[in-house]
């Protein structure tokens, strides 16, 4: 992997090419679908997670590339892993990710729904999560999500 400095504007490449924009704003639909997991994650007594824009930031490069590829996918997943292990000193890292849902509620249903979704988004060592979602050129919506444990 190589990185850019702070003063470049906080973007990254990762070895697939993957450009990382770190992330400081979340659209109404990212929002509530974090906003979903938390509650979701509270009801099992679970922590909440925090968000970490620098996860959403690599969500968001590898929303933009399955857009690209024009199909769901976890592509160049340990990639991506290692890209979170070096730059947040992540532990452990975990995602999920969808494609088609029109609703927040949809694609997290979808997710809890899903045994291996769902048991990443119920782990209990997970403390920080990032979430992209975009939309491709005849408005259908991908998704991806990042956990990792600090």
């Amino acid at each position: 992997m190589v990185s850019c400095s702070k003063e470049d504007d906080e973007i990254y490449f990762s070895k697939a090419n993957e450009v990382v924009v770190e992330k400081n704003s979340y659209s109404p639909l990212e929002t509530e679908i974090l906003n979903l997991i938390n509650n979701h994650r509270k009801t099992l007594n679970l922590s909440t997670l925090n968000t970490l824009n620098f996860v959403s930031g690599v969500a968001n490069g590898h929303t933009n590339y399955m857009i690209s590829k024009g199909e769901v996918n976890h592509d160049n997943f340990s990639q991506r892993s290692q890209t979170l292990i070096t730059m947040t000193n992540a532990k452990n890292v975990g995602e999920n990710v969808a494609f088609g849902y029109n609703s927040a509620q949809g694609v997290v249903n979808g997710w809890l729904n899903s045994s291996s979704h769902k048991s990443i988004i119920e782990n209990p060592s997970f403390t920080h999560f990032g979430i992209s979602t975009e939309s491709d050129g005849q408005g259908r919506n991908y998704f991806t999500h990042l956990f990792i444990s600090k």
